[in-house]
């Protein structure tokens, strides 16, 4: 905040965000460097902005959307998370509103004609509702004022934007293509929040999203009050036996348990009824109403713990939970640290552990099968990838490509990843005639988080060296975690 001090104008706006905060969230200030990033934006610059799980990320770029006239686009993953924020931001009397496909088709239309007549300040919406033609033909209108595209749990640009869900990568052309249908001078910010992005993420946002000399705020993901453990198990009854044993001595303390697939977590679920226990079984395949009964009950004690895939945990606020159980641990160490992070956001002790095969995969081969069917899967895309380029224009349009190739959208991503193609606008791309530079080798995705899983050290220490805090990684003891113990 040194500029701020400085420069009388950044001293007035820091002073009317401060007021505004007050007024509308009833703080007396920010938490560092929540008024940092905040003016950040208020300026128009573009921030990458990394900061644990719990750091109070949304407040930064909600606050000085309410201050400008116009909207600010908030690209989120799923749609609890969009609807979650937006009730907050409606509680309180704020503009704003979400566009996803659960909608009822009038709500949808009064949404597009809050936008069209500039009545929103944020508006939520997945990558895909943003480039589909009726959100995108609104959006392209001269009159209406976007003022930032704001790119929510970012990291999922590079966890999900080449195979689950490709838009991710056509989002780096969205800015110069809304920017050139508005009246000349206007400009557009991007930033990006995420809790897990280390260096490779960090310049992948940067490389996709075209981002102008970005202010970057990183905070170390070190939580002192998150005691990590592995716990390795040999068969798979030995698996639900050691977690019921965990979940036994959590008492009635709240918590979640994660697990990797839909149908596992309903079995899992199932299973924990049958114990006694008041449990839920969460994932993408609920219904809203659903989802929002099970996010009600869990918040308000009604059920003590949720069996849950990865759809249950972004932007849903309970600081009390007090355990983070891994029944499968995902194959991503970015989306680890996201999940355990749900644990302990009151600063007070939570447990967070995690069950894992013995390493040798012979006698409980379940982590090892399904980490080998992520990569094949990957391996696979690729190879249909390589044989797309050779049958693609020179230059088309993404829906032609769609019409003919099954996994067109996800072979555009990868050829884009690669450096093999460009993105004109967000649906028209152009091949790269030059030979595109070989891509770094990278470890796997599963021998990182089995590095982690099977290390000797401070599971803090890992941690931090994966996700590039190597000086604060030196010597690193946390005194909690079970190699530590």
């Amino acid at each position: 905040m040194a500029e701020s001090t400085e420069n009388p104008s950044w001293a007035a706006d820091i002073a009317r965000l401060r007021e505004t905060f007050k007024k509308v969230w009833g703080y007396e200030d920010f938490r560092s460097p929540q008024g940092e990033i905040a003016l950040a934006l208020l300026k128009g610059r573009d921030t990458i902005t990394v900061m644990p799980t719990g750091g109070g990320k949304s407040v930064c770029f909600q606050l000085p959307a309410l201050l400008k006239t116009g909207v600010s686009l908030v690209i989120s993953p799923l749609v609890a998370l969009m609807e979650n924020q937006v009730q907050e931001l409606r509680d309180r009397q704020l503009p704003a509103a979400a566009l996803h496909s659960e909608l009822d088709s009038q709500v949808h239309w009064r949404v597009l004609r809050a936008l069209q007549n500039n009545r929103l300040r944020l508006l939520y919406l997945s990558p895909e509702t943003l480039l589909s033609e009726p959100v995108w033909q609104v959006l392209c209108q001269p009159q209406v004022k976007i003022n930032a595209l704001v790119l929510d749990e970012a990291h999922c640009l590079t966890q999900w934007g080449d195979r689950f869900r490709p838009t991710y990568r056509r989002l780096g052309a969205v800015r110069p293509a809304l920017l050139a249908c508005k009246p000349a001078g206007e400009k557009i910010a991007i930033a990006a929040f995420t809790a897990t992005a280390d260096p490779t993420t960090q310049q992948a946002l940067k490389t996709v999203l075209q981002l102008q000399h970005p202010q970057i705020i990183r905070l170390n993901p070190y939580r002192s009050n998150l005691h990590l453990s592995v716990q390795t198990v040999w068969t798979p009854r030995g698996r639900k036996r050691a977690l019921l044993n965990f979940i036994q001595r959590q008492g009635k303390q709240p918590g979640l348990v994660y697990a990797r697939t839909r149908r596992g977590a309903e079995a899992l679920a199932q299973w924990f009824v049958s114990q006694g226990y008041a449990v839920r079984a969460y994932h993408g395949g609920l219904a809203a109403p659903q989802r929002r009964e099970i996010e009600a009950q869990w918040i308000s004690g009604n059920c003590q713990f949720v069996v849950c895939t990865s759809a249950f945990g972004m932007g849903i606020n309970k600081p009390d939970c007090r355990f983070v159980a891994h029944y499968e641990v995902p194959s991503l160490i970015a989306e680890y640290v996201q999940e355990v992070g749900r644990g302990g956001r009151d600063g007070q002790p939570a447990q967070a552990l995690s069950f894992v095969s013995e390493p040798t995969g012979l006698l409980a081969p379940e982590d090892k099968q399904r980490w080998q069917f992520f990569e094949r899967k990957a391996q696979q895309l690729e190879q249909v990838a390589l044989k797309l380029v050779r049958q693609l224009p020179a230059e088309g349009h993404i829906n032609e490509v769609r019409r003919q190739f099954q996994e067109g959208d996800q072979a555009l991503a990868l050829l884009h990843r690669r450096g093999q193609l460009r993105w004109l606008d967000p649906f028209t791309y152009q091949l790269e005639t030059h030979k595109p530079a070989p891509l770094k080798h990278q470890a796997s995705a599963a021998s990182v988080m089995k590095r982690y899983l099977f290390t000797r050290r401070c599971r803090w220490q890992v941690l931090l060296e994966e996700f590039g805090f190597t000086q604060e990684a030196k010597g690193m003891r946390c005194g909690q975690c079970d190699r530590c113990r």
